[in-house]
C-alpha cells in the first residue's frame, strides 16, 4: 500500500479527525450563492495514522540533506542545524502578523536590523534590504537599484556585461531589468580576461555581474583590476553571492571594490531549499547606493526598532511586506551561534573539502582547469565517453550509491561537467565513501557500461525519458514503458 497515491488509499467513511457538532446558531446566505462549492470537494478519505504514514513514506524515498549527501554545485545545499527550525517556530515570532505595529513587534524588528549589521560585517558593504525572496530576486533588486542609480545621474544606460561562467539567472534578470547582456569569454585560466572585458567596457555599460569565487570555483585573483577597469566608465560591479560560503571571514566583496552583492541566505545561512524553496536573498550596497535600496528596512531608535524613513529615491517595495521572515530567523540564528570566528572556519573547511575531493578524483576524472580551486571542484565526464558512459549515466549511477549527484552540465564552458560542492558539513568518512563510489562507477564506465545506462537501479523511479517525462506528467506513468517509449 505504500506505493499508492494517497487517492487510492482512500475509502468512503474514513476519517482523521472527529469535530464536534455545532453548538451555536447558524447563519444562512452569509456567502453569495454563486461562490458556494457545488457537490464535493474531492479530498481523499483517509484515517490519521494513514496519512502520516503516506507522507512520511514519501519523504523516505525522497532525497533530501537529513537522508545523505548532496553535493550539489553553487547551491550549497548544507546541513540545516536544528536549532534553527526551533527558533523559527517560537511563537512569538511564528505566529506574528506582518502588519502588527512596530511598537508591538519589537523582537522581530531588533532582528531584521540585527542580521541585516551581520550581514553588512560578512559582506563589507554599507546598506541592506532584506526584503528580495532568493537570489534571482536578489539579482532583479540589485538590477533595479542600480539603474535607479544611473538614472538619478540622468542616463540610465544600455547594457550589462557577464562572463561566459555567469549563473543562468543573470542573464535572465538583466533582461527583466530592461538590458543588454554582453557576455564576454573566460581565459585559459578559467578567470575573467581583462583585455575582452575592457574591449566591451564604454559609457552605454551600467554594470558587470559576476559571481567569486566564480562558477568553476575559482577566485577571480585580478578582481581589483576588474573593478577599477569597471568604475573607470562609471559602471557598477555586481556580484552575484552565490558562491559566498568560500569567503566568510577570509574575504569582503566590499573589500574587493564590489558595489552591490546579494547574499542567499538559504544557501551561506544553511536554510534547507530543496525542492524550489525557501529562500531570501537580501541585497548590500556601497554607502552611494543606500537611497534607492527597497522599502521598508528595520532601524535602531536609541533604544527602540522602528522601520525606517521613507526615501524619495527608493525603487519601492520588491515583494508584500518585509521578506521570509522565518528565513531570516534561521540565519540569525547560525550566525549568532557560529560567531564570527566560526564563520571564517566553516569557509575554510569548504574550501578543504572541495580541495581533498579534488585530489581524490582527479586521476580518474578529466580537471579542465587546474587552478587550486575553493569550495567547489569542476570535473569533465570527457574520459568516461570513450566508453560510451555520459556524465548523466555517471549521476544516475550515484543514486545506487546512496548519494545525490553534483551539478551537471553547468558551467557551459566544460564540457560533460561535474560541478562538485561538499560544503562544510560533511565529515572524511563522507567525503571518502562518495569518492569511492566515483571510483567504482569509472570502473564500472569500462567493464560494464550498460548497468550505467540503466542506471539507477535501487531507487523508488528507475531511468526515465527524461524527455517524455517533462511532458507527460502522469503518477501513473510505468517507468519500464517510458523507457521502451
Amino acid at each position: 500500500m505504500y506505493n499508492k497515491l494517497i487517492f487510492e488509499i482512500s475509502q468512503p467513511g474514513k476519517i482523521g479527525v472527529s469535530l464536534p457538532d455545532v453548538d451555536v446558531p447558524r447563519k444562512e446566505n452569509v456567502i453569495p450563492k454563486d461562490l458556494l462549492r457545488q457537490g464535493r470537494i474531492g479530498l481523499p478519505e483517509v484515517s490519521e495514522p494513514e496519512v502520516v504514514r503516506h507522507f512520511v513514506n514519501l519523504s523516505n524515498k525522497n532525497h533530501h540533506i537529513d537522508k545523505g549527501f548532496y553535493p550539489l554545485g553553487s547551491c550549497t545545499m548544507k546541513y540545516n542545524p536544528k536549532i534553527n527550525e526551533q527558533t523559527c517556530r517560537l511563537s512569538g515570532f511564528a505566529g506574528l502578523h506582518p502588519m502588527q505595529d512596530a511598537k508591538d513587534a519589537q523582537g522581530a524588528l531588533r532582528l531584521m536590523y540585527e542580521l541585516g549589521e551581520a550581514l553588512k560585517e560578512v559582506s563589507g558593504m554599507d546598506g541592506i534590504t532584506l526584503q528580495p525572496a532568493a537570489g534571482a530576486h536578489g539579482e532583479l533588486t540589485g538590477l533595479l537599484i542600480m539603474r535607479a542609480y544611473h538614472e538619478s545621474k540622468g542616463n540610465a544606460r544600455k547594457k550589462v556585461i557577464i562572463p561566459d561562467s555567469a549563473h543562468g539567472t543573470n542573464p535572465a534578470s538583466i533582461i527583466t531589468a530592461g538590458y543588454e547582456v554582453v557576455q564576454i569569454p573566460s581565459g585559459p585560466d578559467g578567470l575573467i580576461d581583462l583585455d575582452a572585458l575592457k574591449a566591451a567596457l564604454d559609457q552605454d555599460v551600467a554594470a558587470m555581474m559576476i559571481t567569486n569565487p566564480n562558477t568553476l570555483g575559482l577566485f577571480e585573483s585580478r578582481i581589483l583590476e576588474v573593478a577599477e577597469a569597471v568604475h573607470k566608465v562609471g559602471a557598477l560591479l555586481y556580484m552575484d553571492g552565490a558562491n559566498l560560503n568560500a569567503l566568510m571571514g577570509i574575504a569582503r566583496p566590499g573589500d574587493m571594490n564590489f558595489d552591490v552583492v546579494h547574499i542567499n541566505l538559504h544557501k551561506t545561512f544553511s536554510t534547507p531549499h530543496g525542492g524550489g524553496g525557501p529562500g531570501s536573498g537580501p541585497v548590500a550596497v556601497k554607502k552611494r547606493l543606500i537611497p534607492f535600496l527597497p522599502e521598508p528596512n528595520s532601524m535602531k531608535d536609541g533604544t527602540t526598532y522602528r522601520w525606517a524613513d521613507p526615501s524619495p529615491q527608493s525603487i519601492g517595495r520588491v515583494g508584500a511586506f518585509y521578506g521570509n521572515f522565518g528565513v531570516m530567523v534561521r540565519a540569525y540564528t547560525y550566525i549568532i551561534m557560529m560567531g564570527a570566528e566560526g564563520l571564517r572556519k566553516v569557509s575554510e573547511r569548504a574550501v578543504i573539502n572541495a580541495n581533498y575531493l579534488r585530489r581524490k578524483l582527479e586521476a580518474h576524472f578529466d580537471l579542465p582547469y587546474k587552478r587550486t580551486p575553493m569550495h567547489e571542484v569542476v570535473f569533465s565526464g570527457d574520459h568516461q565517453k570513450e566508453y560510451g558512459v555520459k556524465t548523466t549515466d555517471v549521476a544516475k549511477r550515484l543514486l545506487d550509491y546512496g548519494f545525490h549527484a553534483p551539478t551537471i552540465y553547468f558551467p557551459l564552458i566544460v564540457h560533460e561537467a561535474l560541478m562538485i560542492e561538499p560544503t562544510e558539513s560533511e565529515s572524511k568518512e563522507t567525503l571518502d565513501a562518495f569518492a569511492d563510489a566515483m571510483i567504482k562507477i569509472c570502473e564500472e564506465a569500462k567493464s560494464n557500461p550498460e548497468l550505467l545506462h540503466g542506471a539507477p537501479h535501487t531507487t523508488p523511479v528507475g531511468r526515465l525519458n527524461e524527455a517524455l517525462a517533462a511532458r507527460l506528467l502522469d503518477l501513473h506513468y510505468k517507468t519500464a514503458e517510458s523507457s521502451k517509449t
